[in-house]
């Protein structure tokens, strides 16, 4: 089984910032593309950026210049540096990674349990 643990959430003013970070550990052979999603009340959930195993990023373009997604390799962690925050970006936030348990399996795709984000004054 493998486990992903999202940390750093918060509540934040306008304009400020927030580090996120996802851990992920248990049986890992290696990890593909990992990710960052949020969702609010009624809505689906929604990408927000995605990073590969060799670092190429995309962004949502509602984050995009605003938010940093990255990743240590060595610890298998991710990490989603955000700054400018607004109102609108209030939302649970959950991380995601496509991992191999052994060495020639399939990725499968695991979540973490999600953290709250609050932009508010």
């Amino acid at each position: 089984q493998v486990q992903l643990v999202e940390s750093g959430g918060g509540l934040v003013q306008p304009g400020g910032s927030l580090r996120l970070s996802c851990a992920a550990s248990g049986r890992i052979f290696s990890i593909n593309a990992m990710g960052w999603y949020r969702q609010t009340p009624g809505k689906q959930r929604e990408l927000v950026a995605g990073i590969t195993s060799g670092g190429r990023s995309n962004y949502a373009d509602s984050v995009k210049g605003r938010f940093t997604i990255s990743r240590d390799n060595a610890k298998n962690t991710m990490y989603l540096q955000m700054n400018s925050l607004k109102p609108e970006d209030t939302a649970v936030y959950y991380c995601n990674a496509d991992v191999s348990s052994k060495s020639g399996s399939p990725t499968r795709r695991y979540w973490g349990q999600g953290t709250q984000v609050t932009v508010s004054s």
